[in-house]
């Protein structure tokens, strides 16, 4: 499958781990390398599996003059709609699930909450219990977060999977086998505790103590995994074909270019 690392401090980790005792082998494409991360990203997705599609420090929306987050993303928001199109099971994580709304005429924007960093709980919805990734995760699940922006409008014909109260596009289907969740599922606690020094002055400003922040996240690991690490083997058994992709919701979806 293919991985699309867009910010060295966000890399596949745990959920690597995950996929590949799931029976994936992962391609690892480290955007944020290449001089401008275009050349490096593949014109499609021929010979894949699957796709997931990382976070990062970047804005899925474009600078006010007109400036993507990333010199990537276009390009990486093209791939993501060929997936969407062809049905190749894909896995936005918070920033990848921006990326992957925007893409398909969701909106991006800064969220008038403010940041959104710790464990959490996010609510699952009606329609989860359908959903072939979703079905099994419980009604009120554990997450991790860390984030600023929010997806305030999905995609048409998208199905919400999970919601909060400040963040009400927290999971979301589209299509029959492409996911985004906005929330964390790939990190570990030495790569939290890196965006916590990363985010020191964040956290500072936002009085949030740095050492309870990490003692709760500690404390929710191995809640998060149980939950997780079922959740990414089942994204392994969609994308190697042992686990049906999703039935009903719209019969197609709009086409929004290559």
């Amino acid at each position: 499958m293919l991985v699309v690392e867009n910010d060295p401090t966000d890399d596949v980790r745990l959920l690597g781990d995950w996929l590949v005792e799931g029976g994936l082998e992962l391609d690892v494409v480290r955007a944020h390398d290449a001089a401008d991360g275009t050349g490096v990203l593949p014109a499609d997705l021929d010979g894949y599996a699957a796709l997931v599609v990382l976070g990062g420090e970047q804005n899925a929306y474009p600078a006010p003059d007109g400036t993507p987050g990333a010199p990537w993303f276009p390009a990486l928001e093209k791939l993501l709609r060929r997936a969407v199109r062809y049905k190749v099971p894909t896995l936005g994580v918070c920033l990848g699930a921006q990326l992957l709304a925007s893409a398909n005429a969701g909106a991006v924007e800064r969220s008038t909450a403010g940041p959104e960093i710790g464990p959490t709980l996010v609510a699952r919805r009606d329609k989860a219990t359908d959903d072939p990734l979703f079905a099994e995760v419980p009604m009120a699940p554990d997450v991790l977060q860390w984030h600023r922006d929010e997806i305030t409008r999905l995609p048409v014909g998208a199905v919400l999977l999970a919601a909060s109260t400040h963040y009400p596009h927290q999971a979301f289907r589209l299509g029959p086998a492409a996911w985004g969740v906005q929330f964390h599922i790939e990190c570990d606690m030495a790569m939290f505790a890196s965006w916590a020094y990363d985010g020191a002055q964040t956290l500072v400003d936002l009085g949030i103590d740095a050492v309870a922040l990490l003692t709760a996240v500690d404390a929710a690991m191995p809640d998060l995994e149980e939950v997780w690490r079922p959740f990414a083997l089942r994204f392994a058994g969609v994308a190697l074909g042992s686990i049906p992709v999703a039935t009903g919701g719209p019969r197609s979806l709009p086409l929004l270019g290559a």
